[in-house]
């Protein structure tokens, strides 16, 4: 068993492993993702404190599904591409995706959290590399050729990092590479000022800072940016695969103007 020693923002991975291990074992599982039940079997820790129950698993596993699937249809349309799975945790997105043999994959995060990978994480298949680095520092990206289209995947990452941070690793990544797609979920700044209401964030005393309202925002960052798709986290695809008790919960929610822009998934092209 791995005992864990993480705190703040990376103890809150251990959350949304979680929640997609208890997905994972519900006859009706929306992500399938059994690798994480395995890294959870292998893992010395009291996941109590996540605060995760059924509806929060399931809301991980759909914001997850999401991903995925924008993910599957960029490489569809351009398979010979770059992955960049940007603070990746313990996110098992490079065994879940079918992939070809012409993707350069490259999963980033700190480097305790890549040794962690090491020991809990088969190794995958394929141009794969795991860079031991924060996502905001320059030199792992340089290392990355820039020879083909990019899709830079980050979940769960956005609202660790300040308003500053953020539109620097997103300038980085789209001055560097010449076209792609930007996949990521956002807090509006109410989910930002509701933050304690998280247990994870609360419990791994963790803090958000950045919210975003209006993708325009990050349109701003560059020529040709343009938002393609943005979902609110009340109107999702595979709701309907939430406990009866999530499906009301998120029809009050969509209810209420301040509450229903809390959480976003945005997808952008250049």
């Amino acid at each position: 068993m791995e005992k864990i020693a993480l705190t703040g923002a990376q103890e809150t991975m251990l959350a949304t492993l979680y929640g997609r291990a208890l997905d994972s074992e519900r006859p009706a599982s929306v992500l399938r993702d059994t690798e994480a039940r395995r890294a959870v079997d292998r893992i010395d820790y009291d996941f109590a404190k996540t605060g995760m129950n059924t509806t929060s698993a399931v809301g991980v596993a759909i914001r997850g599904r999401v991903l995925d699937d924008w993910t599957r249809e960029f490489l569809r349309r351009t398979p010979s591409c770059t992955v960049l799975h940007l603070a990746c945790g313990l996110d098992t997105r490079v065994h879940r995706i079918e992939r070809p043999d012409s993707v350069r994959w490259v999963d980033v995060d700190m480097p305790d959290v890549v040794a962690l990978r090491h020991k809990l994480l088969p190794e995958p298949r394929g141009d794969y590399r795991l860079v031991a680095s924060s996502v905001t520092e320059d030199a792992w990206l340089a290392e990355v050729p820039a020879d083909r289209p990019v899709v830079a995947v980050f979940e769960g990452l956005s609202m660790y990092l300040t308003q500053a941070e953020g539109h620097a690793l997103i300038s980085r990544i789209t001055s560097r590479f010449a076209s792609g797609e930007l996949l990521f979920d956002v807090y509006g700044s109410w989910g930002i000022k509701l933050q304690k209401l998280v247990p994870a964030v609360r419990n791994a005393g963790a803090t958000l800072h950045w919210g975003v309202d209006d993708p325009r925002e990050i349109e701003a960052l560059r020529a040709g940016l343009t938002t393609v798709d943005q979902w609110r986290s009340v109107d999702l695809p595979h709701l309907d695969a939430l406990p009866r008790s999530g499906r009301i919960q998120m029809k009050v929610v969509s209810a209420i103007p301040k509450l229903r822009d809390v959480g976003k998934l945005l997808r952008l092209r250049w």
